[in-house]
């Protein structure tokens, strides 16, 4: 397959374009500011992301038989603190792709978020309406709906909170962790609020045999096959580094009433249909916590850490 990926230097991007690689599909991907080396991508394009023309014409010249947006301003605080630039990232730059996929009469992949949910009536199934509380949330509702108005047999993957090991070691969650606890600065999780993770790499294995099952189209969940507290995931991500379980601190929602109302508390996904069309089986927590690997930045930190506790 000729994919057009579009966020290639992100988490899910470069999972994407690494296993595409690696089944012999060619991979063309488009990115913002990253400057580095996407592995599996044979050709980069860098554009301004929120200037749908640019990406459109790159569609349009390499005419792919599947596009595949994974570009998104993903964390719902930074949409709250931009508004305009997410507007653009999340809403305005799908739809666009979508229509250029359209007029090439490629496939259309879009990554959507369990956020479009208020948290309140997990677990929530394909068909169950909307209900956004934050802006991120919004922004994905909107572009779930121009995405379907711009093409005619789209695949919408609304999408859990993603575990993984990004390109630059900086950008998911236990690489975040580290800048906290490489400081002695503790972490606190919600005990009241639910995700049911899965790895980038997973996702990226469900957006990839769906992009071969042309059949495939209309909205679809994915995520992992456990559901956990925040404060699990927090226990059991330093439980796997070997990081000590005082850097994890319990919270809860009523403590942080402003910050709760526009989290969701339960974000439970019904995987049906997708997990009985595809061969890939939701992720365990054990299996996704086993991906991930030290960031190169925080190594030797880790393995003083893990050498002082045996001591």
């Amino acid at each position: 397959m000729r994919i057009f990926l579009a966020g290639a230097s992100g988490l899910v991007g470069a999972e994407v374009a690494r296993q595409a690689a690696s089944a012999g599909h060619v991979v063309a991907g488009l990115v913002g500011r990253w400057a580095g080396v996407i592995p599996g991508v044979t050709e980069t394009h860098a554009v301004d992301l929120a200037d749908g023309d640019a990406a459109n014409e790159w569609v349009r010249h390499l005419r792919p038989e599947v596009v595949i947006n994974a570009a998104a301003i993903s964390e719902p605080a930074a949409c709250e603190a931009n508004p305009i630039a997410s507007q653009a990232l999340n809403v305005n730059f799908p739809a666009n792709l979508a229509g250029a996929a359209e007029a090439v009469s490629a496939r259309f992949i879009h990554i959507s978020s369990e956020q479009v949910f208020d948290g309140n009536n997990a677990p929530y199934r394909v068909d169950d309406p909307p209900s956004p509380i934050n802006l991120y949330g919004r922004q994905k509702v909107e572009s779930e709906q121009l995405v379907l108005a711009a093409s005619k047999n789209p695949v919408i993957v609304r999408a859990p909170l993603l575990l993984g090991n990004s390109l630059s070691g900086k950008r998911s969650v236990h690489e975040k962790l580290f800048e906290l606890w490489s400081g002695n600065a503790p972490a606190r999780f919600y005990v009241d609020e639910f995700r049911q993770v899965c790895t980038a790499g997973n996702l990226a294995a469900a957006l990839l045999e769906i992009a071969a099952r042309p059949d495939l189209h209309g909205i679809f969940h994915w995520a992992g096959a456990d559901l956990s507290s925040r404060y699990e995931l927090g226990q059991r991500l330093a439980a796997r580094f070997g990081v000590p379980p005082g850097l994890v601190i319990p919270l809860r929602r009523a403590e942080t009433p402003a910050v709760s109302a526009k989290r969701p508390a339960n974000l439970a996904l019904d995987l049906a249909p997708l997990n009985k069309e595809i061969q890939l089986k939701p992720q365990t927590l054990d299996d996704a916590l086993q991906e991930l690997v030290v960031p190169p930045n925080f190594s030797e930190w880790q393995r003083k850490i893990v050498s002082s506790s045996r001591t």
